[in-house]
């Protein structure tokens, strides 16, 4: 299929995960990126488990070209400023005055592309006290009141993924599409600047406004005991979820699952408002019912009773599944020196068709050949 973004080229001089996750979610959709990387180490994520390809570079980079470029030697920066000339989007997410060192400040770059979108993450802003701080991925969680809501008050430490640093991605990215929108109309590009700190505090919406207008200060339980949602193990120790919401028909589908009718009557949970107060006890009471089948013997009889509910896979058992394998969510490709990659395909379709086909992520400096040839044949017929 045609991408709706083939025909906009992006220049992306990121690191770690903020700009690399911006660049690759307009990869995705068919934008041409073109990673700009140090010789010789390229992305420090390249490195994080040996060599230069880790997983973790793998994760953010791929359907990108990239280009080894020291813009501090006069025939790098020319090429550099080469391939900004015919960009549409440029995304850098250092810290605040370090893009102008490296000759890729936005007036610099403007200068030779007035059309540009200018797209600068930073963790903390461009002006402010804390705008020289460092930020990764926990530190943005925990300035933007989301981190606490993750960790268990019984066990307090970091868990889950990197969520500050893709969801700054993506509202990144975001910012990108919109700015994309405007030129239509106006011609002229714009700069876009979003911080981790600004972009957890979006997301934790949810937490803030039950603050302002209830004065409620939310946990890591006040979610789920409203949304009245449950994990539980069953008897071949795989885990199931469970999210019965506000609907009636859910919880007494949940316990005619169970063959407890006698919950019903129980006054701790005789209506939502019961539940959610009584939330720890239920739990309490479900847990031993729920070791006393297994999985697939529970999911059958939710199913039929038509309860929300899930297995919890782990990671490496998600993608079997059959609604899974249905929507294809698991591609791969073949690189012609490491071999195949598998990774997770974008969500969107388009006109009922989606985006299957990917390219693997780049060995360092893997298209910058490619990518000076053509700039040199672009001189030329400039030149004619």
């Amino acid at each position: 299929m045609t991408k709706v973004l083939t025909g906009i080229r992006v220049i992306e001089m990121g690191t770690f995960i903020t700009g690399p996750a911006a660049a690759m979610f307009l990869a995705d959709l068919g934008a041409d990126v073109v990673k700009v990387e140090r010789p010789g180490s390229g992305d420090p994520f390249r490195a994080f488990k040996g060599g230069l390809y880790s997983p973790h570079f793998q994760t953010y980079n791929r359907n990108k070209r990239s280009i080894a470029l020291d813009t501090a030697k006069p025939e790098d920066k020319a090429v550099f400023d080469a391939l900004i000339a015919s960009a549409d989007v440029f995304i850098q997410n250092f810290r605040p005055g370090v893009a102008e060192r490296l000759g890729a400040g936005e007036q610099e770059l403007r200068a030779l592309n007035p059309r540009l979108v200018y797209c600068a993450i930073s963790g903390f802003g461009d002006s402010g006290p804390a705008k020289d701080r460092p930020a990764f991925d926990t530190v943005a969680q925990a300035a933007s009141g989301y981190l606490r809501l993750l960790i268990p008050p019984g066990d307090p430490r970091v868990i889950g993924p990197a969520i500050a640093d893709a969801v700054t991605g993506f509202y990144a990215a975001f910012g990108v599409l919109a700015a994309l929108v405007e030129r239509q109309r106006t011609a002229k590009g714009r700069r876009v600047d979003v911080s981790m700190l600004e972009a957890m505090c979006h997301f934790n919406l949810d937490s803030f406004t039950h603050f302002f207008s209830a004065g409620e200060v939310m946990t890591p339980y006040s979610r789920p005991s409203v949304s009245q949602s449950y994990v539980m193990q069953c008897a071949d120790g795989a885990w199931i979820a469970l999210h019965l919401s506000s609907p009636e028909k859910f919880w007494t589908g949940l316990v005619d699952a169970v063959e407890r009718p006698e919950l019903l009557a129980d006054p701790r949970f005789a209506a939502r408002a019961d539940r959610i107060a009584h939330h720890g006890e239920l739990i309490a009471i479900m847990t031993p019912i729920f070791k006393t089948r297994t999985r697939e013997e529970w999911c059958r009889r939710l199913e039929a009773r038509e309860v929300p509910h899930s297995p919890a896979y782990d990671s490496n058992e998600a993608l079997d599944d059959p609604q899974a394998r249905h929507l294809g969510i698991l591609v791969e490709a073949e690189h012609p020196v490491m071999g195949r990659f598998r990774t997770v395909r974008t969500p969107l379709s388009f006109d009922g068709q989606r985006i299957s086909d990917v390219t693997a992520p780049p060995v360092l400096d893997e298209h910058g050949a490619e990518l000076r040839a053509q700039i040199g044949k672009a001189r030329v017929t400039a030149a004619q």
